[in-house]
């Protein structure tokens, strides 16, 4: 399953739901994944942040327990064709979800996430919320 950067942040903020569906994930033993598309979006936000350090940190350590997924062509390429299409049918999605999206469709993965307005949208994308 792969961990959408809203339920990352979420478990940072120690969110009641964010933290209950991360021991479910592990009392289930559900392998988990980041996408490079997450990080990207965490040092965003790291760089927006009034205390970059104490951020970076909390980012850190969030990091190092979890296995990545790259952006390679394949992933890049469906990521494509969902932004293309959603444009098309005049139900836009933000470009990063697009990505994470092309990840998980080519892995074949659920994401899971908060924002399930957008990602509802892609066709046969399974994702989970919590």
């Amino acid at each position: 399953m792969i961990l959408d950067t809203s339920f990352l942040i979420d478990l940072m903020h120690k969110d009641k739901a964010a933290l209950d569906k991360a021991f479910e994930l592990e009392s289930r033993n559900e392998d988990t994944y980041l996408t490079t598309v997450s990080v990207f979006e965490l040092f965003t936000g790291i760089a927006r942040s009034p205390n970059p350090k104490a951020e970076k940190e909390k980012v850190m350590n969030s990091l190092k327990n979890h296995r990545i997924l790259p952006l390679d062509q394949e992933s890049a390429s469906i990521a494509g064709e969902i932004h293309g299409q959603m444009l098309k049918k005049g139900t836009p999605i933000g470009v990063q979800d697009s990505l994470i999206a092309g990840i998980a469709k080519r892995k074949y993965e659920r994401v899971l996430t908060r924002n399930t307005k957008d990602f509802k949208k892609i066709h046969g994308l399974l994702i989970e919320t919590y």
